[in-house]
């Protein structure tokens, strides 16, 4: 199945040289090109790209504020937002997540990763690059956030609350099957029951809700099973 994407970039060599490494793979295809954030929305409707590279530092409309739209928007459900910028601090990983994006890369990434990390959101998994993901540690380790309520956690049963934490760990399905000795599909759907009953999208969101409700505390090893 061919992967389309957008890409949101107001630097014209920049869409230029992220045309190059998508075209160059067969499975993926430029759906359209942004100059700025409120062009991003309307082409990811207008296009139903199923996957946007979304720059933070646009004009008109920012990148969080463009991501923020877009995953609000039902239409677009199944699309998912790849954040790249080079401004890769711990501030814009917490926004542009909570903002709805599912995973975040500095722009400084090398093309074979970058097209790993376009397949990889595409399938509805969480990209963080491990700068970002010490960022956003470090984020609540600083204590600058409380912690807030999730009512949905208390829908979760103990297994997919496990899992969550794992989740949050930054483990894969197969990651956590192996350690549960479950199968990859069923991680899977205890994954995909848990992004239910917590409303959230995919996967980058459950790492901030264990996060921000304080069930994953900075420092914490994942759980053995």
């Amino acid at each position: 199945m061919t992967i389309r994407v957008l890409l949101a970039d107001d630097q014209a060599l920049i869409r230029a040289g992220f045309r190059m490494i998508v075209d160059a793979e067969p499975e993926l295809e430029v759906a359209g090109e942004a100059a700025d954030g409120r062009e991003a929305v309307d082409l990811t409707r207008t296009t139903m790209a199923d996957v946007v590279l979304m720059d933070i530092r646009m004009p008109h409309l920012d990148g969080i504020e463009a991501t923020r739209r877009i995953c609000a928007d039902d239409r677009l459900a199944g699309v998912r937002v790849l954040v790249l910028t080079t401004f890769e601090n711990d501030e814009n990983v917490l926004r542009a997540l909570e903002a709805g994006a599912s995973g975040f890369l500095g722009k400084n990434v090398a093309p074979a990763d970058l097209v790993a990390a376009i397949r990889v959101v595409a399938e509805g998994e969480a990209l963080l690059s491990p700068r970002a993901t010490r960022g956003l540690v470090a984020r609540f380790a600083g204590g600058r956030r409380t912690a807030r309520t999730y009512p949905g956690l208390d829908r979760l049963t103990d297994r997919e609350r496990q899992i969550l934490v794992l989740v949050a760990h930054g483990l894969s399905n197969d990651d956590i099957a192996g350690r549960l000795h479950v199968s990859p599909l069923t991680a899977k759907t205890h994954v995909n029951r848990a992004m239910t009953k917590l409303d959230v999208r995919d996967r980058a969101q459950l790492v901030v809700v264990a996060y921000q409700s304080g069930l994953v505390q900075p420092g914490d090893d994942p759980p053995e099973s």
